[in-house]
């Protein structure tokens, strides 16, 4: 009857937490009227204790977690309505398994002090609990492998057989909470990556028999006709039944100027409508949107996980036989406890939780930087690059151009060419208007009060202006509107065409009076980043299907030695292939999808497309805020993932080390090999750890540095 209480108090202690828990046990318990063990007269041969054991154990462990799955399910609910991860099947059934291990390490400590038949029982309980990892070993045996699941088979038989049951509980209490440390890792990077990259455009607004209607974006459907407005994404692919609009799509397409869009043309998902308005119908949603490729970036990190502890595992595979025969060897000269100290020397077992764990945090750090990494071996990757690839429009140089020259007509002077130009473009946000707009600011030009608009979207745009008829726009708008070009133009197109220039043309009361001349504008931190990039033993390129001469010069600005020009999309990929073949380890940063072929040519591909792109970039690394200088950033979180990865790997070896010769040299037995393993274990874990740590310190110390100067702010201004 002791055995009883004993047993059932240890389930009521972790299962009855409150009425509702007790009343569960009772119900439970009432199924079978007959008690669990009979007290027999005399006592039970050992054959009857492991049996009654065995059904005893499976009893306290179905016992011990009946409030907790009720605690669970409580939480899964919780969980659910806040969006968060739901405990599946496997992840219950290791939370039962800690619990379980937890009720047999009391059933132990009470064994050793109070009753010793308690001991075989939490003994069995601890071979229940290691039946997973049995089976494995029987499989692999059968196909004539050896691997880490002998090693714990024999460590743990080898440590009950030597009665040292609690070590052997421990022991596997402390192997489930290193798969639990892994699952919550694992699950705490997913979110926050689901968090930094969560898609911004919720709802979308569908003409419905004229009228239109604010609909989520998920329940969006095809045939259905959404209206976009200036400055908003495009969220769907689809053809254009209405408007006219100017649409940023350089990103799918690689084009530096604006597309001209209306009504039977085609509009992807993540272009940007900078001017005008536009009814699209819808012909793909849904596993187009960026949340859905978030997913599929997701489970490639997993894969690249599960690679890296397999990985992991494989070598701690290696060195199980090795370790076998020295255990065996050290049996008939130092004892079984030496030769139970030999076999805890575990070289590179611990690879298999330091490794992901460590890949899972600094993925997260990297989104934190704002760099999705879609796939985890590009971390290994990066320190192998010793040639960086540049493309050059939208990559080296920024979206809005910057005005080069002013080529006035007629009776016109540069000034008044400007002013008219930009007075029309005042309300506009597309890149062209914004250079116009700042090229007008920075002489100081007082603009007017525009008295009429006509905006025709995709073309060109009409006001009026002092009485005088204003059109600004493309050489086709002109056309359109009958206005002849004198030849002198045909000089300048040609001559600004061999430097990489555009041209916007400027027409007064339907005469030409002018044409503005704008060049791209070359990023700020181009500079520094290629300086940066030098000092690190890199070589830098740009290749670009520009010209040559607008490519040299800049290749010349910006002190790069080797540059290819009028290179098309598949002779770019054709270069990157050369570079490879040649010995060279290869990055390659582009800026959309017309580098496709480039990109996947690489070792390392980069893309700055930004967060509107992901359902379409090929490339594994993205630069979410299409900022030149995370490349700084990228190289460096990537020298530091090396330098974690290395020390892991020295806490799973050097320990190993000590542990011989504390064997063979100091006559170290179970209990110090133990200590080492353990106290090496608990290093490697805060290594893997420590990187995210320190980085969310930062964050919050640079958190409450901004709150402060925000606060400081009004103080200052009184």
């Amino acid at each position: 009857m002791l055995v009883q209480i004993l047993i059932f108090g240890s389930g009521l202690v972790l299962g009855a937490r409150n009425r509702k828990y007790r009343q569960k046990l009772r119900s439970t318990r009432c199924i079978n009227k007959k008690p669990l063990l009979k007290a027999t007269p005399k006592p039970p041969s050992l054959y009857q204790k492991s049996k009654t054991g065995i059904h005893v154990i499976k009893k306290v462990i179905e016992v011990s977690t009946v409030g907790s799955d009720l605690h669970q399910q409580h939480l899964k609910q919780i969980s659910s309505e806040n969006g968060e991860h739901q405990l599946d099947a496997s992840e219950k059934k290791l939370d039962r398994n800690i619990k379980s291990s937890l009720a047999l390490m009391g059933l132990s400590v009470v064994g050793s002090w109070l009753y010793a038949p308690l001991l075989p029982i939490a003994g069995i309980g601890t071979l229940y609990i290691l039946s997973p990892v049995f089976k494995r070993l029987f499989q692999n045996l059968k196909q004539k492998r050896i691997t880490t699941e002998l090693i714990e088979t024999v460590s743990v038989l080898g440590l009950l057989a030597s009665g040292y049951y609690f070590l052997s509980i421990f022991i596997t209490f402390t192997s489930l909470l290193n798969l639990k440390l892994l699952k919550k890792t694992e699950q705490y990077s997913h979110k926050q990556l689901l968090n930094s990259f969560h898609q911004k455009q919720q709802s979308v607004w569908v003409v419905n028999k004229g009228t239109e209607i604010e609909t989520p974006l998920e329940a969006v459907q095809i045939k259905d006709i959404v209206a976009i407005n200036a400055g908003e994404i495009i969220p769907v692919d689809g053809t254009v039944t209405k408007g006219f609009a100017s649409i940023d799509q350089h990103s799918l397409t690689g084009e530096s100027q604006p597309a001209e869009i209306e009504a039977g043309e085609k509009v992807f998902a993540s272009s940007l409508v900078l001017s005008g308005r536009i009814l699209v119908c819808v012909e793909k949603t849904g596993c187009e949107t960026n949340a859905a490729k978030i997913g599929l970036i997701l489970e490639q990190t997993q894969e690249y996980k599960e690679s890296l502890r397999l990985r992991g595992k494989k070598i701690a595979d290696n060195f199980i036989a090795p370790t076998l025969v020295v255990s065996g060897l050290t049996l008939p000269f130092l004892g079984p406890s030496a030769a139970m100290a030999i076999i805890w020397t575990a070289f590179g077992y611990d690879m298999k939780v330091y490794g992901p764990i460590s890949v899972l945090n600094f993925l997260h750090i990297m989104a934190k930087n704002g760099i999705l990494i879609k796939d985890g071996r590009s971390l290994e990757m990066l320190q192998k690059v010793d040639t960086l690839v540049f493309d050059k429009t939208g990559t080296l140089t920024m979206e809005q151009p910057q005005l080069a020259r002013l080529h006035a007509l007629e009776s016109y002077d540069e000034e008044t060419l400007l002013y008219y130009a930009a007075a029309a473009e005042y309300r506009q946000s597309h890149p062209v208007a914004k250079a116009i707009l700042a090229a007008a600011k920075q002489r100081g030009l007082d603009l007017p009060i525009i008295e009429d608009t006509s905006c025709q979207i995709g073309y060109g745009i009409t006001v009026t202006i002092d009485g005088k008829l204003i059109q600004v726009g493309s050489t086709r708008f002109l056309q359109r509107q009958g206005i002849t070009l004198p030849d002198s133009v045909n000089t300048i197109k040609d001559d600004s065409e061999a430097k990489g220039h555009s041209l916007v043309y400027v027409a007064v009361d339907s005469e030409l009076a002018g044409v503005l001349e704008l060049q791209p504008c070359i990023r700020p931190e181009a500079h520094e980043i290629i300086d940066y990039l030098k000092k690190q033993g890199i070589s830098v390129m740009i290749i670009s299907g520009d010209l040559e001469q607008p490519t040299q010069q800049l290749a010349n600005e910006l002190g790069v030695e080797k540059y290819y020009a009028e290179v098309l999309p598949d002779k770019k990929a054709e270069l990157i292939t050369e570079l490879r073949e040649s010995g060279k380890f290869v990055a390659f940063v582009g800026d959309g999808i017309n580098d496709a072929i480039a990109l996947k040519q690489a070792n390392v591909s980069i893309s700055l497309c930004g967060a509107s792109s992901i359902a379409t970039d090929t490339a594994k690394i993205v630069l979410m805020e299409g900022d030149l200088k995370k490349l700084k950033s990228l190289f460096e979180i990537a020298r530091s993932f090396e330098a974690n990865m290395q020390t892991n790997l020295l806490t799973s070896f050097v320990p190993g080390v000590i542990t011989l010769a504390g064997v063979f040299f100091l006559h170290m037995g179970l209990i110090g090999s133990l200590l080492v393993y353990y106290g090496s274990k608990m290093v490697g874990l805060t290594n893997t750890m420590l990187p995210l740590v320190k980085h969310e310190n930062k964050e919050n110390q640079e958190r409450l540095n901004h709150t402060d100067t925000t606060q400081a702010l009004p103080e200052q201004e009184e």
